[in-house]
């Protein structure tokens, strides 16, 4: 018997008791069995979107695609958005990433060799930032929907299916993030991520700070495990370009 049969049976029997404590104990017991076997449904689900992820994961070599940032800042009740494109490659058991931000002050963002390095055209200048022992943290996020596992994001963060959603034709399937770790959720409370586990791609992401500030990517125009040139992972400096690095 599924859990909706005993769930009617049990409704059923209720409403031909006489008896009002019977009654509420009955309603009680209906509203649990349904409970649980929702629960059941949602691992169910969330078991296939995870095993579609991994087999995604394993062919992934590359992606390419358009996006739109929209960070909101609760305190001055604004949302400053960003556009551009953005590039993922697989390099051995690592991931690289750049970031090419076009609107509305162009700016680069490559991670590559454990660094974050920042690029800003306007004042010909590189910002570098070492992961240093962060890295691995770091990568759980940047991968998120570009080359992860689905049960590879089991060790970094509890992962709650929410719902099946469509988005702009694409079927997704969204889900709740949280970060295991305590550090983490001093600066990201929670994620919704709506994947698109056939292709194994984010086609929505929404990071929440636990000041209610949060940052909403869309990406669109995908192209998945093309060819990409070394050289869309180089920044575009120039002879006079100045390096800093804040970390020392």
């Amino acid at each position: 018997m599924t859990g909706q049969d005993a769930y009617s049976r049990t409704k059923s029997g209720c409403k031909d008791s006489r008896s009002p404590s019977l009654l509420k104990l009955c309603l009680l017991f209906a509203i649990v069995l349904a409970s649980v076997s929702h629960a059941f449904a949602q691992q169910s689900d969330l078991e296939h979107v995870l095993g579609q992820m991994d087999s995604a994961a394993a062919k992934f070599r590359s992606a390419e695609a358009s996006f739109v940032w929209d960070h909101f800042q609760k305190v001055v009740e604004e949302t400053d958005t960003q556009k551009g494109k953005i590039y993922f490659r697989r390099a051995g058991n690592q991931t690289e990433m750049l970031a090419d931000i076009s609107e509305p002050e162009a700016k680069s963002v490559l991670f590559t060799d454990s660094k974050i390095r920042l690029y800003q055209p306007k004042i010909d200048q590189v910002t570098v930032y070492d992961t240093g022992k962060n890295r691995e943290a770091f990568e759980s996020f940047l991968v998120l929907g570009f080359g992860g596992g689905g049960h590879e994001m089991l060790k970094s963060f509890d992962v709650k299916y929410l719902a099946a959603e469509n988005l702009n034709g694409a079927e997704t399937a969204k889900l709740e993030l949280v970060p295991k770790s305590v550090k983490v959720r001093n600066n990201v409370d929670h994620i919704l991520l709506w994947i698109d586990p056939a292709r194994g791609v984010s086609a929505q992401q929404q990071f929440f700070e636990p000041s209610g500030d949060y940052r909403l990517t869309k990406y669109s125009d995908f192209k998945l495990n093309e060819k990409i040139s070394d050289s869309v992972f180089k920044l575009k400096t120039t002879g006079k370009t100045k390096t800093v690095s804040p970390q020392g």
